[in-house]
């Protein structure tokens, strides 16, 4: 969902086609910028980028002639989508649902709308022309992807190649969970069925414990525990937090040093660490808080639920007399069959024979 960050801006993920008619959708995060005069696209939010690194397409605000929902004719199989039209090439993008394509629409016809002053209010046209440049594609150096990973405690940076086979630019192949396309596949079909069912999932922005530095992770939440992971794909988590070590979660309010800039933050407490995580939107974040307290509810009130049956199930009417009444009958039966000694001996006992004989 769009949303208004700190600068007053609209921002959000969209998936935009790589190259027109090519089919391919990009996953990206857009900024609105109605005082710059320009809709910009990054990889992911700059503040997740490393310092430095620009946006990798734009597009001037005045530019854009209108702005619609695409026809089943132009994609056929791309739903949530709208085009973009701009002097002679059309941007086709897709939403992630019918309120967010809404939103996406109304704000790009509302931002591209050319305003006439009345008369006597017009400024000079020199006035009116100054607009922020921004540098084109084949002006800014090529950017280089690199992976971090920490080998015995030592951060090593390895370049990640580029695939070039589309259009300028190509996809970054470090960044698999930033693409989603028309043939995105869920997370509960993409992994098996396999322990808890799954209360749900995302991607989310996570402040390590280190170094400090945000890393994009998707998360699993379960009746027992959240989980985050390297990507989506991955089979093993990175860290789980068990439900029953939070004390609680809610959005964090309270916020210095790097946490001043970031939109849509909300922690999870618990005994032994605080975790900050950032949602792509406002909308996103209490989806996230409801659906971990209300695993947190659930899960203190099991245990109570489990000790309840399990007391009345012990307190049940004749279930404890009932087993215990034939025991003195088996006592006695084994007490008749023991091998009587000499001193009791019965008139059915047989004579014990002399040993001289």
């Amino acid at each position: 969902m769009p949303y208004l960050d700190r600068q007053n801006r609209i921002c959000g993920f969209l998936d935009i086609e790589e190259n027109e008619t090519c089919g391919k959708f990009l996953r990206r995060y857009f900024i609105l910028d109605t005082q710059a005069n320009h809709l910009l696209w990054y990889m992911d939010n700059p503040q997740n980028l490393a310092i430095g690194a620009g946006a990798v397409g734009s597009l001037q605000l005045t530019y854009i002639s209108k702005v619609s929902i695409a026809t089943p004719k132009q994609k056929p199989k791309t739903p949530f989508c709208f085009v973009i039209n701009a002097l002679s090439q059309r941007y086709f993008l897709q939403a992630s649902d019918q309120k967010d394509l809404q939103d996406w629409v109304e704000a790009l016809n509302r931002a591209s709308k050319i305003t006439v002053p009345k008369g006597g209010s017009v400024p000079p046209a020199t006035e009116i022309t100054k607009s922020p440049v921004v540098p084109q594609a084949q002006d800014r150096k090529p950017q280089v992807a690199y992976k971090t990973e920490i080998v015995g405690g030592v951060v090593v940076h390895t370049p990640i190649s580029i695939n070039q086979d589309g259009g300028e630019g190509g996809e970054v192949a470090a960044h698999p969970l930033l693409r989603r396309s028309q043939s995105y596949i869920p997370p509960s079909a993409a992994k098996p069925p396999a322990g808890p069912p799954v209360l749900k999932s995302g991607f989310c922005v996570k402040q390590g414990n280190v170094r400090k530095s945000w890393k994009r992770r998707f998360f699993v939440l379960d009746e027992f525990s959240i989980s985050y992971y390297k990507c989506e794909q991955d089979k093993e988590p990175l860290r789980s937090i068990l439900l029953k070590d939070v004390c609680k979660t809610h959005e964090c309010l309270v916020k210095s040093g790097d946490l001043l800039m970031r939109d849509n933050l909300f922690e999870i407490i618990t005994s032994s660490r605080t975790f900050y995580i950032q949602a792509d939107s406002p909308e996103d974040m209490h989806s996230w808080i409801r659906a971990i307290t209300g695993a947190v509810q659930a899960l203190k009130i099991r245990p109570r639920e489990m000790s309840f049956v399990r007391s009345t199930s012990v307190a049940r009417p004749g279930g404890s007399s009932g087993p215990c009444q034939p025991r003195p009958l088996a006592e006695e039966r084994r007490a008749l069959s023991k091998a009587p000694s000499s001193s009791s001996w019965q008139p059915w006992t047989p004579v014990p024979q002399a040993e001289g004989q």
